[in-house]
């Protein structure tokens, strides 16, 4: 077996094969539950908050990996406070995980909950809004004490004073309740208190119809170390499904019908770790090793994680000890024959800024990742945005362009990585990948794909010094890479200008307008492998939704929503933002109004404006939360 054929080995953990998707059998059900109704969804929408000590990322994903065993189709989007520690109880301490699971595909987390669990006030104070009108709502009574209540702003409580009479509520001890199943486990109170997002998630599991097997075999492994902790979280999972399967207090249970799935072998991925593995199947498919030089930033350094934990596919990580230290490496690296890539978000994009335009100079092949967060400057860390789009295509000095490609789903990065080094190989030049932080760390279901089926990435050294120019260009105005030490083929390289052919320093007027011309059109000329633009829904007609990044699932839906109520509506989804596709400007003419969903105010909006002179209505959203589809669906039955 090669080494790029192991790569898709790495992928099978947590992994499921689909052939046709069965459900399997529940455990043992109790009288009450064997009693009462189940009602069938074709979907359905949770949402686990508490403090952000309380495990509720970590009971959203445990979640999420039942339901992709399952079969189902699910999105997640985690929401987390940017405070490290926020003071506990507290309304900006509250962290969340929304999942959104059903029958066919599942194109984002969800506009509303369908099932809220708040694990204290402050968690349903800030959530409670966004719930369902008659949905429900899971309260754990053991945290709804009067301090805590404060904390929250309630003047009452709201689980007594019917102020959540318009929902199904719940009113359930989980502190107490777990206490009670861990009285015996030698553990201290505090870190009893840390297992009650495992009663929580054990009773959400039963509620749902999940069974708790492979989470018990999860939990073992998880704190294999540990043998004390791995029983607590075990036995207070039981007892969270035992309370459900037994409890009076549930009308029905709820199942949601199986899902149709392409055959093959899936497993959950996020945003980061699909990146991660991207770069590395490029890395063998050109067999040459990855350099990652990167200093961690929320919400991109689980890239470094992840690759720093796939060193024997000959990947190097480096964690530097600054942004500029970390670019500059990458630099290095790729002047010395490797695969060089740099990950950040949006503070480290500034910083980045001037090795950037070394890299132009320099023409080397080399990715940078600019996870997107809220900004400016320290903005909104742990919050979707997708604001850095135009610093990406225009933020360097001087004449300095970069192909920029964008990312769409958390699956999608996987195939966006490979294109970035493609483009940077194959054109001798540094490329920008675009995620942001709501694809980077939510999760979808990822079919694994063949090996054999993926994009070539192709690296070429050259080795022979007759005729040798640093700066001649082959048919795609690409220069010859030539790693250190090749003999007879020595050369200078630096920030300052070079000759267009020897890559001596040249202050030369006419040499200088020669070589920003030739690397404008370098970079414009990677349009030529820009496949024809996709087009959901109609090829011309009344209205056309443009998106691009992690808009896309969010448009779709509600795309598909308003061409079921009869509305002419077609989507196109943009991957390449520079250059811009070469059929986008004819594409554009065949509709009559052209609506540019964007979570900014307005980047994509001005750049179509400045290139094709398109009168096209803008939709921004700067809330540090991903679009609605009834915000989209809203606007679109406005406009057409």
């Amino acid at each position: 077996m090669t080494a790029f054929e192991q790569t898709s080995e790495a992928v099978l953990e947590n992994s499921v094969q689909r052939e046709s998707v069965a459900d399997p059998s529940l455990a043992p059900r109790g009288e009450a539950a064997a009693s009462r109704p189940v009602e069938e969804l074709d979907s359905v929408v949770i949402r686990f908050v508490g403090d952000s000590g309380d495990g509720m990322q970590l009971t959203g994903s445990e979640f999420s990996k039942a339901v992709a065993k399952a079969g189902h189709g699910f999105a997640t989007h985690p929401d987390y406070p940017s405070e490290i520690r926020a003071p506990t109880g507290t309304l900006f301490g509250v962290s969340g995980y929304q999942i959104q699971y059903g029958s066919r595909q599942v194109f984002t987390s969800g506009d509303a909950p369908d099932a809220l669990v708040a694990m204290n006030p402050a968690a349903l104070k800030t959530n409670l809004a966004d719930v369902k009108h008659g949905g429900i709502i899971i309260a754990n009574t053991g945290a709804f004490a009067d301090t805590n209540l404060a904390k929250a702003g309630y003047t009452s409580n709201p689980l007594e004073d019917g102020s959540l009479d318009g929902y199904r509520l719940f009113k359930i001890d989980i502190s107490a309740l777990t206490a009670a199943a861990l009285r015996d486990s030698g553990l201290s109170k505090k870190e009893v208190g840390r297992c009650k997002n495992y009663f929580a998630l054990g009773l959400m599991l039963c509620l749902y119809g999940r069974p708790i097997e492979d989470e018990i075999a999860d939990i073992y492994e998880k704190f294999a170390k540990k043998p004390e902790f791995a029983d607590a979280n075990v036995n207070a999972l039981r007892a969270g499904f035992a309370y459900a399967d037994a409890a009076e207090i549930f009308a029905a249970t709820y199942q949601v019908r199986e899902a149709a799935a392409k055959p093959g072998i899936y497993r959950s991925i996020t945003g980061n770790h699909a990146a991660a593995l991207g770069f590395v199947a490029a890395s063998e498919s050109a067999g040459v090793g990855l350099f990652l030089g990167s200093y961690p930033i929320t919400p991109a350094t689980d890239i470094l994680h992840e690759l720093s934990g796939l060193k024997h596919f000959n990947v190097t990580t480096y964690q530097a000890e600054d942004e500029i230290a970390g670019i500059c490496s990458t630099i290095g690296a790729a002047y010395g024959g490797a695969l060089g890539l740099t990950t950040t978000s949006g503070p480290g994009m500034a910083l980045k800024t001037e090795a950037m335009g070394l890299a132009v100079m320099l023409e080397l092949p080399l990715v940078i990742v600019n996870v997107q967060r809220g900004g400016p400057s320290t903005g909104l860390p742990t919050k979707i945005e997708q604001s850095d789009l135009l610093q990406a295509i225009y933020g360097r000095n001087g004449e300095c362009p970069i192909p920029v490609i964008a990312a769409r789903s958390p699956a999608d990065c996987f195939d966006c990585a490979i294109e970035a080094f493609r483009i940077a190989v194959k054109y001798m030049t540094p490329v920008i990948l675009l995620t942001d932080g709501g694809i980077a760390n939510a999760a979808e279901p990822w079919r694994i794909p063949d090996v054999a089926s993926l994009p070539k990435v192709e690296v070429s050294y050259r080795t022979d010094p007759e005729g040798f120019q640093p700066y001649a260009r082959d048919e795609n105005l690409a220069r010859a890479w030539v790693r250190p030490g090749t003999p007879g083929m020595e050369h200078r390289v630096g920030g300052l200008e070079k000759d267009f052919l020897t890559g001596n320093i040249s202050h030369d007027p006419l040499n200088h307008q020669r070589m920003v011309e030739v690397r404008a059109a370098k970079v414009a000329g990677t349009a030529q492998d820009i496949p024809p633009i996709t087009v959901e829904g109609p090829a011309f007609g009344d209205l056309l939704v443009i998106g691009w990044g992690s808009t896309y699932g969010t448009i779709a839906q509600a795309r598909e929503k308003a061409e079921a109520e009869g509305r002419s509506v077609a989507h196109v989804h943009l991957r390449h933002l520079n250059p811009l596709p070469p059929d986008l400007g004819e594409l554009l003419g065949r509709y009559k109004t052209v609506l540019v969903p964007e979570l900014n105010m307005g980047q994509l909006s001005k750049l179509l404006r400045e290139r094709y002179l398109c009168d096209v209505v803008p939709l921004n959203k700067v809330q540090g939360k991903p679009f609605k589809v009834s915000e989209i669906h809203d606007r679109i039955l406005e406009l057409s």
